[in-house]
């Protein structure tokens, strides 16, 4: 079981390998190899599924959509103790699948540990990380609506991977870079459909 000193997102892969040993894996599964930590190693979790492979398999988009929102609501909250509905923690997938997932994570995941530190930490805290918060639980609900046009919901998801990657690490450097995706996303929404 990982601790809550494990700050690195090879640690969390480490734990999704690690609960991955039957032939099929349940978010609760996941969530019981991590034990009681924050909240926010979850979103980032999640929003990383959606940068992967795995994002390419239908109604995956919309899944993490409900999970990240109920995610970051909780989060933004305050709540100490994750809650999900059963629906979510029963969802089921194939290990191997997610043991492809991982190790397709390990290389970027390997770059951005090496290149985290404790920078911008005002982004990470107080009214920011509240802000930030709030940005993580409304950028999902369009998600779903983005089901079919290629790369919107990896868009989305490495958007809020930054910004979850940020306050995991205390490396407001993160979140800012995810406010200038966010951005860079809307603008170029803007400019293809209007």
């Amino acid at each position: 079981m990982l601790t809550a000193t494990n700050n690195s997102l090879n640690d969390l892969l480490d734990g999704m390998q690690s609960a991955a040993e039957r032939d099929n894996v349940t978010l609760r599964d996941v969530l019981d190899e991590f034990g009681d930590r924050s909240i926010t190693p979850f979103i980032l979790l999640a929003s990383l599924l959606l940068v992967s492979p795995l994002s390419g398999v239908i109604g995956m988009s919309t899944f993490m959509a409900v999970l990240v929102f109920i995610l970051s609501a909780q989060a933004l909250w305050g709540r100490k103790r994750l809650w999900l509905p059963e629906f979510l923690l029963s969802k089921q997938m194939k290990s191997a699948h997610l043991h492809r997932v991982v190790q397709w994570l390990r290389k970027p995941s390997s770059f951005f540990d090496q290149h985290s530190g404790k920078r911008l930490q005002f982004m990470t805290t107080g009214p920011m990380r509240a802000l930030t918060l709030l940005v993580c639980t409304v950028l999902p609900i369009g998600w779903p609506f983005l089901e079919f046009v290629p790369f919107a919901s990896s868009t989305g998801g490495a958007t809020v991977a930054l910004f979850s990657f940020g306050l995991f690490t205390r490396d407001g450097l993160y979140v800012l870079l995810g406010y200038l995706m966010m951005v860079a996303v809307a603008l170029a929404f803007y400019l293809v459909f209007f």
